[in-house]
């Protein structure tokens, strides 16, 4: 009885040893898709409390920047991205230091209008200075895009 125990085991054992090796795949899976994007426009849906203007430039001038670093050698999609903010809550969280954003992101083809792809996502970051939120988010947000849509991070500045 017991020799019959572990030959059912081992034979189990052998059984989920194949089934784990024959999901192993030896092909990569694809490459995301990529796009030449051309231009950015931030915008914000009505929020309450309202999305402050120095915000929407801040993301506006990191994302064009990354976008005027970013040099393609082969022929992709171009695409126009809008970049909307869709909820702003500060202060949040016992020390009120909770900041987060909501984006949603469209790219429309510059040929047809029609949009190519989406994207969402949500940015938290922690400070109770409103101007620091405003910069480090704005930083955030490009930093998500550039990953996102494959785009250069634009020299530093000094």
């Amino acid at each position: 009885m017991l020799q019959l125990r572990s030959g059912t085991v081992s034979v189990l054992v052998g059984c989920l040893a194949l089934a784990a090796c024959s999901s192993w795949s030896l092909t990569e899976p694809p490459a995301p898709p990529a796009y030449n994007v051309r231009s950015a426009t931030v915008v914000a849906d009505q929020a309450v409390p309202p999305v402050p203007p120095t915000l929407l430039s801040a993301i506006n001038d990191h994302v064009n920047a990354a976008i005027a670093a970013t040099t393609r050698d082969t022929a992709l999609p171009t695409v126009a991205l809008t970049i909307r903010v869709t909820d702003l809550r500060r202060g949040r969280s016992f020390n009120h230091d909770r900041n987060s954003v909501k984006i949603n992101i469209d790219a429309a083809s510059l040929d047809n209008g029609a949009v190519l792809a989406i994207a969402s996502f949500d940015i938290v970051n922690y400070t109770p200075d409103p101007t620091a939120s405003n910069d480090l988010m704005a930083e955030d947000i490009a930093a998500r895009i550039r990953s996102i849509f494959v785009l250069n991070a634009p020299p530093l500045v000094n």
